[in-house]
Parts: structure tokens; sequence; C-alpha cells
């Protein structure tokens, strides 16, 4: 698996149990204890940190797009597998620098990480979500 791919599977894992314990949990304490479990001397542990920090710091703002992006299904009831893997995702493709993560890499690995961990429609869902949010980011640019 590439490193960065590890790495989103990681911070997935990490907001899984986060989410799955209502965030009573240490968030830093787990992903720590993922990175050492699961990604043990990772070329560059601090992307999963980026990741991990982007989304909380961005949180709001993510889920204000994807009850936007996908008004059928409110944030509570999408699953936490595909919940987290759309944090990324749109994390990646709004806020991170599209030089270190070009946008459709942002969707194809949010894609990937939903179809490994979520259930069949997952990478689906996760498609359909950021590539309405990619086609309106392209909409506005040309205006």
């Amino acid at each position: 698996m590439a490193t960065r791919q590890l790495a989103r599977s990681v911070v997935l894992q990490s907001f899984y149990e986060w989410d799955f314990y209502n965030r009573t949990v240490d968030l830093t304490a787990v992903l720590q204890r993922n990175i050492e479990e699961f990604a043990p001397g990772i070329d560059e542990p601090e992307f999963i940190w980026r990741i991990a920090k982007g989304v909380i710091d961005h949180e709001k703002e993510i889920n204000d797009i994807i009850a936007r992006a996908a008004p059928e299904w409110p944030i509570e009831q999408i699953s936490i597998i595909d919940r987290n893997a759309l944090r990324i995702g749109l994390y990646e493709l709004l806020y991170a620098d599209p030089e270190e993560v070009p946008h459709k890499v942002a969707i194809n690995e949010a894609i990937e990480i939903a179809k490994n961990y979520g259930g069949p429609n997952s990478g689906k869902f996760i498609n359909g979500v950021l590539g309405t949010v990619y086609k309106e980011m392209e909409k506005s640019k040309k205006m």
C-alpha cells in the first residue's frame, strides 16, 4: 500500500474510533496508537497529522458542504466510514495544496478508502458527492 494511501487509512480508522465512541476518546492518542500499530516507520507521519488537523479545523464547513451536496442524507445518517471518507476527501479537495494533492487524486483516494472500508455502495456515494462538489468548484472558476 502506498504511503499516502496508508496515511489516509490510518486517519479514517482513527476518526471511525473517535466517532464510534461519540468523541469521548482522545483523538490524538488514538491517532498515535494507530500510527504505531498500522503504519510503523511510515515515511510521512506528518501527512497523517496534517489531514486529521485539517479535517477537525474545517469540520463545520465540510459538514455544511456534505449537507448541501447530499441533502437527502443528513450527516448523522451517513455511515461513520462514509462520513469520514467524505470529510477526508473534502478536506483534501478544498483545503490541501493542489500541487501536493491534485483534486482528482483527492477524489480517487476518498473513493478507494470508502470501497476498502465501507459498504457495497460506499464508493459510488463518495464519488457522487465529491463529483458534485468538484463540478461546482470548476463552474465557479469559470465565472
